[in-house]
C-alpha cells in the first residue's frame, strides 16, 4: 500500500473574541459551521458532496458544543447530510489532532477530501452538576465550571500531578530560572507582532469574520501595553511567583478550519496548495510540566520528516504561558527564536483551546504559501502533560 501526499488546500479561522467579549454571544456549534461554510464558499469548484469527512477538535464538549460538534457543523454549514464529522479531544492539542487525524485517513487512501479544525467558546463553557452518591440528597451540592483546567478530580491522582495549568508554568520557570522580566519581555513582543501583523494585512487572507458580529481583528491584542504596565500585574498563582494575566494566554472563543486532499482531491478543488502535511508527533510528560510537552514532540516530527531545526523558515508554538514558551526554546539551543510566532502568539491572539491547534496550522501553512517554498513547524503543549507537533512544507 503506497501512502499517498496530503495537501492543505486553505485554511481560515474567526478573529479570536475574548473571555465575554464579542464573540460570547455565538454558540460554538455556529462558530465551527461558519469556518466550515467559508472553507467550502472558497472553493467553488468543489462539490461539497466529495468531502469525505469532517474532523474537528474540541477540548469542553460538556455545554452547546456536545453531541458530536463536527457533525453539527456539517449540518448548521448547510452541507450535504451524506457528508459525516467527528469531533476529537487532545485538550489544548484538540484542534491539530484533527488535522493530524484527517491527514492520516487521507495518507491511506481512506479518504481524499477532508475538512478539519477546531472551535471553542470558553465564554459559554457551562458548570456542571456530578450525580449525588445517593437519591435525594439532604446538604449541599458541588458545582464546577467547565471553562478550564481539572475538575472532578480523581482521588486517586497523585497531587503533584492535579496542580494548576498556572503553578505548572511557575515549576517551569523555576527548572530554568525564567525570570519575571523575561516572561513580560516575551508576552510585549507576542502583543506586538500581532498588533504589525494586523496594521500589514498579513492576517487578511486566513480570517473570516462573522457576520453580524462587530470583531474586525483578533480581541485580546493590546497595542499599548507597555513592560511599565505588564509589571505592575500580580503573580496569579504564587504570592512570590511571576506568572501573571499579562504573561499568559487569556481565555478565549473562536473556531478554525482547513481543506486537506490527496492528488485527486486537488484536482478537483481547481487551486494550487498552501503546503503539504510531512510529519507529526505526540508524545506525553509529567502532567504537572505540561509546557514542556512540545520539545519531544517536536522533535520526533522533525526526526520523521528527515528535517532538523536548521532547515525551518518559521514555528508556530502555541504561547499557553511565557514561562512554558520560553522554557521549550531553552530546550532547543539550536533553534532561531527569531522564527518562533512571528505574527504574534497566544499570548495576544488568543487561546480558544480547541481551535488553537487548527489556527496554528492554518498560519504556518499561508506563511509558507507567502513565502514560496520552505518548512515549518506547528506545536502545542497539553494540559494532564502531552505535546503534539506537526511539520509543512512547501
Amino acid at each position: 500500500m503506497s501512502i499517498r501526499d496530503v495537501y492543505i488546500v486553505d485554511a481560515v479561522r474567526t478573529p479570536i473574541g475574548k473571555f465575554g467579549g464579542a464573540l460570547s454571544s455565538v454558540r460554538p456549534d455556529d462558530l465551527a459551521a461558519h469556518v466550515v461554510r467559508a472553507l467550502v464558499d472558497r472553493t467553488p469548484d468543489l462539490d461539497p458532496a466529495r468531502i469525505d469527512d469532517v474532523y474537528f477538535g474540541d477540548a469542553n464538549g460538556a455545554g452547546e458544543d456536545n453531541r458530536d460538534v463536527a457533525r453539527m457543523a456539517v449540518l448548521l454549514a448547510g452541507l450535504p447530510v451524506t457528508v459525516p464529522g467527528v469531533t476529537v479531544n487532545r485538550l489544548c492539542g484538540s484542534g491539530l489532532e484533527a488535522v493530524v487525524q484527517a491527514a492520516r485517513a487521507i495518507a491511506l487512501g481512506d479518504a481524499s477530501v477532508v475538512l478539519a479544525g477546531g472551535v471553542e467558546s470558553m465564554s459559554r463553557a457551562p458548570w456542571v452538576l456530578p450525580k449525588p452518591e445517593r437519591a435525594f440528597p439532604a446538604g449541599h451540592q458541588e458545582m464546577y465550571s467547565t471553562t478550564l483546567g481539572w475538575r472532578m478530580v480523581n482521588p486517586r491522582m497523585p497531587a503533584e500531578w492535579t496542580v494548576s495549568l498556572g503553578e505548572g508554568a511557575e515549576q517551569i520557570a523555576d527548572k530554568h530560572a525564567i525570570g519575571r522580566e523575561q516572561q513580560d519581555a516575551f508576552a510585549l513582543a507576542s502583543h506586538r507582532k500581532a498588533a504589525r501583523a494586523w496594521a500589514e494585512g498579513l492576517f487578511d487572507g486566513e480570517v473570516v469574520p462573522y457576520e453580524g458580529v462587530d470583531l474586525p481583528r483578533d480581541e485580546s491584542v493590546r497595542d499599548t501595553t507597555s513592560m511599565e504596565a505588564l509589571a505592575k500585574l500580580k503573580p496569579s498563582f504564587r504570592a512570590d511567583g511571576t506568572v501573571t494575566a499579562g504573561n499568559a494566554s487569556p481565555l478565549n472563543d473562536g473556531a478554525a478550519a482547513l481543506l486537506l486532499v490527496d492528488e485527486e482531491g486537488l484536482r478537483a478543488c481547481g487551486r494550487e496548495p498552501l503546503a503539504r502535511i510531512r510529519a507529526s508527533a505526540v508524545t506525553g510528560i509529567e502532567p504537572q510540566l505540561f509546557g514542556l510537552g512540545p520539545v519531544e514532540a517536536v522533535q520526533r516530527a522533525l526526526g520523521r520528516s528527515d528535517r532538523s531545526f536548521a532547515d525551518l523558515a518559521v514555528m508556530e508554538l502555541n504561547e499557553a504561558f511565557a514561562a512554558q514558551a520560553l522554557g521549550c526554546l531553552a530546550e532547543w539551543p539550536e533553534l532561531d527564536p527569531a522564527i518562533v510566532n512571528p505574527r504574534g502568539g497566544a499570548i495576544a491572539i488568543g487561546h480558544p483551546l480547541g481551535a488553537s491547534g487548527a489556527r496554528l496550522a492554518g498560519s504556518v501553512a499561508h506563511q509558507l504559501a507567502a513565502a514560496g517554498s520552505g518548512t515549518g513547524v506547528a506545536a502545542l503543549c497539553i494540559g494532564v502533560g502531552q505535546g503534539i507537533a506537526v511539520v509543512l512544507e512547501r
